[in-house]
This record gives structure tokens, sequence and C-alpha cells, in this order.
């Protein structure tokens, strides 16, 4: 069945709006005023940021579309004219909720003697201070680009925040004999967005880096005789690039990508200014920067690029969330061997409530052991500074063999895969070359060892990429295993990604493209088929996004059969729960609190015998049809019972989940009269702390 019939027989929110309302949780999550101040200012720069490549990829997509000539797209034409609409609609809404809620927390920062104050609000100290840290640091890092002719600008990144220069010379009178206008790029690069003043009767002092240019532009335009200097902030989001997804028929999709991507990529599909700038300036801007009738214009306050709050100074510890030192694994004790411990049982982790080190030290114990033969590993997203990537150099200088998948085309982590797979090379790493029309996602690791009764698997599964930075901040699975039949299969999804003109068979895995979907549709119709039996039936998923069609349509359908549906869903989620005749069996949450939920469990009743999954993959079509994801069944009771103790607690949460529903309006799930308000990640690293007799 095609997509468009099937979403005609089932209600279905436009992907690309339900991310809008996804994130928009996060902006909410900056307006509660129980959250850290501190904290509220990073969920602004994460919403921002997220914002940001959100036009990149998603709005340049439906852009490509409109104007792309063929009368064969029609209908695909019109659907992303309308959700082009949308998104303007509630980008323009949450603008303006954003642009309170960061007012708000400016005024609150002032209350607790944390000034953010402009150029027109410093002492003369200050004024001193700031003169002093041009000279000294800033002098030669601020360049202006004259933007004299037509010359355009398309040269720029859209990774950093832009001044617009206005300067006037002026006669006795007043009047304005000359004009000039220039560009000049932030340097945050090397010095933060945010410059610390000196303390000052019990405050502190910081400012925008806008505005310390915006002060020093007569020490930068020195010499050239201008009277007048006026600056206004910009910034703009380019086109990244054409994501392929089942949105339209893949012939299509191909004819657009060959036809367009070379004339539009790198043009500006949103511009955001200062509604203060001056008309002549803005259209110089506008002309430079090619941006056309369809490219989203924000006309906004004094500041922009927001994403730099999530590096907004630690000035007060007490103004954010207090740390919480991860836990030490209760089977993994210090100065153990890994290997060893996995050879006696299966390990499930939970980072970040339980430490990263100990995947690390699986690697290095690895690297040194002897007995260990080969490593193979999947790379997505790494560290800059990868303990990872040193433990494989380590492993080869030892004397193993060391295979490793790059995957090239994880969108904006290009540049620093192609350094790694440049470096790993040179060290004598073989290199696993990446698929031309799929990505590798998966999160596996598998290692050979030669004991006494010949080769032994090793092998760990997980939610997340092997990034030690990103696992102190996101929620992700992690199942390091020895079972044979596992660690076989294992293999052989490196054997695929050796021979991907071969197809392998998995006897446990799930793995896409070719096995997921279809194990996975299997699972909910059994689920069907018992609910209509009268048996007991359900299915608990906890993922990223529920975006693909055609898994929605059989959780409708396992709805309307009596099956019980949960599920926590922290992104897009184009399925509509309770809704009449429908839905009303399936229930859905989403979390956003101080860790992002990224892992993945899917748990199916299977008549009293739970088949529990985790792995890689959302249920999006991406996921199922077009990448390399690996799903690990739970075998281990105890670990079996570990996974449904963490979707229970999740389930639970009436302190950070909001409702996910027909109206979505992202209210939140409030206790039950008289229980007490539970927040999951909280629970969670109790529970994890009683497990392991931590003491905080």
């Amino acid at each position: 069945m095609k997509s468009s019939e099937t979403k005609k027989k089932c209600p279905y929110v436009e992907r690309d709006i339900s991310w809008m309302y996804f994130n928009q949780r996060i902006l909410l999550e900056a307006a509660r005023p129980e959250v850290p101040l501190l904290e509220r200012l990073t969920f602004l720069g994460i919403y921002s940021n997220n914002l940001d490549e959100f036009f990149r990829v998603r709005v340049a997509t439906l852009n490509r579309i409109i104007e792309y000539a063929d009368k064969n797209i029609q209908k695909e034409q019109e659907t992303a004219t309308r959700t082009l609409k949308q998104i303007s609609k509630l980008h323009n809404r949450f603008y303006e909720q954003f642009e309170e809620t960061f007012a708000s927390i400016m005024e609150e920062l002032k209350k607790e003697n944390i000034c953010v104050i402009k150029d027109t609000e410093m002492t003369d100290d200050q004024k001193t201070f700031i003169t002093s840290f041009y000279r000294n640091k800033l002098n030669g890092s601020t360049t202006p680009l004259f933007l004299n002719g037509a010359r355009p600008l398309d040269d720029q990144t859209d990774e950093d925040i832009y001044l617009a220069i206005r300067l006037l010379r002026k006669d006795e009178t007043g009047k304005i004999k000359e004009k000039d206008y220039a560009v000049i790029e932030l340097p945050t690069e090397e010095y933060g967005r945010f410059i610390q003043l000196p303390d000052s009767e019990g405050k502190t002092y910081l400012m925008f880096l806008d505005d310390v240019i915006r002060y020093c532009l007569p020490l930068i335009f020195v010499g050239m005789k201008y009277t007048d200097y006026e600056a206004y902030t910009f910034k703009f989001t380019k086109d990244a690039e054409m994501e392929i997804d089942s949105d339209l028929r893949t012939g299509v999709l191909q004819k657009i990508s060959k036809g367009v991507k070379s004339r539009k990529r790198g043009e500006p599909i949103r511009f955001v200014y200062d509604e203060q700038i001056p008309k002549d300036l803005l259209k110089r801007l506008v002309d430079r920067l090619n941006v056309d009738k369809n490219d989203t214009r924000v006309a906004g306050g004094r500041y922009h690029n927001f994403k730099d709050l999530m590096k907004f100074p630690k000035v007060r510890p007490d103004l954010l969330y207090a740390p919480q030192r991860p836990i030490q694994h209760p089977s993994i004790s210090l100065f153990s061997s890994i290997l060893e411990v996995i050879a006696r049982r299966d390990i499930f982790l939970n980072y970040p409530y339980h430490t990263f080190q100990h995947f690390i030290d699986f690697l290095r114990e690895a690297a040194i052991d002897p007995r260990v033969e080969s490593i193979y590993i999947t790379l997505y997203r790494t560290a800059e500074h990868s303990k990872v990537i040193n433990a494989l150099v380590n492993a080869v200088k030892n004397g193993k063999k060391v295979y490793a998948m790059l995957e090239l085309k994880a969108r904006f982590d290009e540049e620093q895969n192609m350094e790694n797979t440049d470096l790993l090379q040179r060290e004598g790493v073989k290199i696993l070359h990446t698929m031309e029309d799929l990505k590798v996602h998966s999160k596996v690791v598998l290692v050979e060892r030669r004991e006494r009764r010949g080769m032994k698997r090793y092998a760990y599964i997980g939610t997340g990429n092997f990034n030690e930075n990103t696992a102190l901040i996101y929620s992700d699975f992690g199942l390091f295993t020895s079972h044979d039949e596992i660690t076989e299969d294992v293999l052989n999804v490196f054997l695929f990604l050796s021979n991907n003109h071969k197809q392998f068979t998995f006897k446990h895995l799930m793995v896409s493209p070719y096995y997921m979907r279809m194990q996975f549709v299997d699972m909910i119709d059994r689920e069907i088929s018992h609910a209509k039996k009268g048996k007991k039936a359900y299915i608990y998923a906890k993922c990223n996004s529920l975006t693909d069609v055609g898994i929605i349509e059989k959780l409708y359908e396992a709805g309307r059969a009596g099956v019980e549906v949960r599920l926590i869903v922290r992104g897009a989620c184009c399925l509509l729960p309770q809704v009449e005749a429908m839905s009303e069996n399936i229930r859905a949450i989403s979390i956003v609190d101080k860790y992002l939920e990224h892992a993945r469990l899917y748990i199916f009743c299977n008549g009293g015998d739970e088949r529990i999954y985790t792995g890689s993959a959302d249920w999006m079509a991406r996921n199922l049809d077009r990448r390399v994801e690996v799903c690990v069944p739970l075998y281990d009771e105890g670990i079996r019972k570990k996974a449904r103790d963490v979707f229970e607690i999740q389930w639970h949460d009436t302190v950070k989940a909001r409702l996910l529903d027909e109206d979505r309006q992202n209210t939140y799930v409030k206790p039950a009269p008289g229980a007490a308000p539970l927040r999951s990640q909280t629970a969670l690293y109790d529970y994890y702390g009683r497990l392991s007799n931590y003491k905080k």
C-alpha cells in the first residue's frame, strides 16, 4: 500500500509539524521557574540549535520540492507548501515565546546579581576594560567585509553570527554626506559569545560579544573618519542537503536531488535580523545573501544565534542542576577484567546513570589482551578527542586486526569522520567503506579472543554513539554479551558491511534494512491476534521518533483490536493517540529533562512470554528502510526486569512528562490524587544507585 493511501485511512500528523511541537517542549522547559536558572538558558540554546538544523535540512527539502518544475509531483508540492505555511506560523508563534522567555531569564539573572549589560550601560572602568580587551586580544580578529558592488556573501558560514554595520560621515549640521556598509563575523570560536567583565560590588557582569564589538567599532575603523557607527546582529541558515526519505517517491527524489542540489546548496533559507535595522542596510544584506520570497524572514530582537546560550559561562554552580557522579555497575569491579565478567553474564548499562568508562575499559582491555585477535566497530559520531579512536589505534599497535566502519554521511559530522578515517587508515586500521545508498547508524562492537576452547566472541550492542562526551548528557542503553549465537549474528553484521551485495540471515538480531520492518510488523500482528482471542496483549515502546506510516497504521490496528499500546516518544510523533474509534487504547507521552532521552526499548507481551528489544532504530522509514540498524533481544531475566522497570518508571513520570494527544498542547502529565510527584530521571539514578549500593 502506498504511503499516500495509508494516510487517508488514519489520522496522521505531518512529521515536520510534529517536530515543531517537540522543539516547543524544549522551549517550555526553559520557561519553567523550578528549573535552575542557568539550565533554562541551556534549554533556550538547545531549542535554537535544533531549529537551525531543522531549517538547514527539513525546510530546505520542502523549498526544493516547491521550486522543482515537474508536474508529476503536484500533490507532493501542495503538501510541501501547506506544511511550510504551518511551519512559518508555528515558528513565529514560538519565536515570541522564545523572546519572552529570554527576557524573563535576563531579569531573573539580575536578581541573582548576574548582569548581562549592553555597550551603552558600561561604567568608565568597564569601558577601560573592554578597550584593553580589544587592543590585547580582539584586535585583528574582527576584519570587516565591505558590501560594495554586487559581490554575494555566498562563502560565509551559517555556524556563526554577524554584525551588519552602517557607517556614516556627517557634516557639521548633522547631514549625512556618505554611507558605507560592512559585515563583521563575530570571532566566537576564539573568544566565546559572552565576555566576562571584572566583578563589582558583589555583582557578576557579562556582555555579549556583539556589544563588545559595537563599542569597539571606532577602533576597528580607525583612521576612516566616520562620524557615526551602527551595528545590527543578523544570522542566516543555509540549505544543508537534500534529505532522502519516504515523503516522496524515490525516483522523483533522485531527479530533484540531481537537478536542483547543485543550484540550491549553500543558499540561505532562513534570515533572522534585528528589527531595528535601517531599510537601506536590510536591502543591501538581502541582495548579497540571495534571500528570496520563499525563504523565511524573521524580524527579531537585538541578539540572535542563541545556540551559544548552551555555552553561557557557569558563573554560579548553585544555579545549575547538582552534578550526579556516574555509577559503577555492580558486576564490574575496579581493576577487574571486563571480558571475564561478560564471559559469565550479560551486562546492561544505562548512561549517564552508569559510567561510560566501562565501555572505554572494554576497548582498552581488548586492545592490550594478548589473546584478542580482532576488533570490529561501527562509528557514527565520536568525541573530538576520542578515547575510542585512541583505543583502536593502540589495538593496531599491539598487533590486533581492527575493522572500523565510519559513516561519512553522518550529518554535520562528515568532516570529523573523514579526519578519523584518515588517521585510522594511517595507523593500519582496515576501513569498511561507507555505503552509497545506506547510512550505517548501528552501534555495535565485536571482539574476537582466542581461548582454550577456541575462538570466543564478545559483543556490545547499544542505542547511543561511542562518544564519551554525549554519554554524559544522553540517556542510552548498552548490552555486553558473549552469547554465542548473538555474537555470531554480530559477526554477520560486519560481514554484510564488508560484502553488502550479499544478504545474510540473523537468528536473534533484528537488522535493517532487510528484516527489521517485517519482524516488528510480525510482532505487532501477534499482539493483534492475541487480543482478538481475548488474551492479554500489549506493546510498550520507547523511541526518539515515531513517523513511519506503515508502523503507525499497524499500531492503530492494534489499538482497535484491544491491544494496550504505551508510547514514550521524545521527538516527532505522527501518531495521534486517544482518538475515538481509532486509537482509544493508545497513550503517548514525551519526556524532556536534564538528560536527552535517546534510548530505544520495545516490549511485546507475546502471550506472556515477553519479547524485549533494544537498539539503534527508531520507528522511522529511514531507520527501517535506508539505514543499517541493529536491535538485540534481552534474554537475561535480571536484565529484562531492569528494562521493564525503566519503562515503568518513565511511564509514571509526573514532573517532566507531557501528554502527546490530538490537541498538541504539550500539557504535563499530572500525578494521581494523593500521589507524590515522580521525576523519572531522578528516580532512575536512585534505582541504579540502590542496585549498586551506591552512596551519594
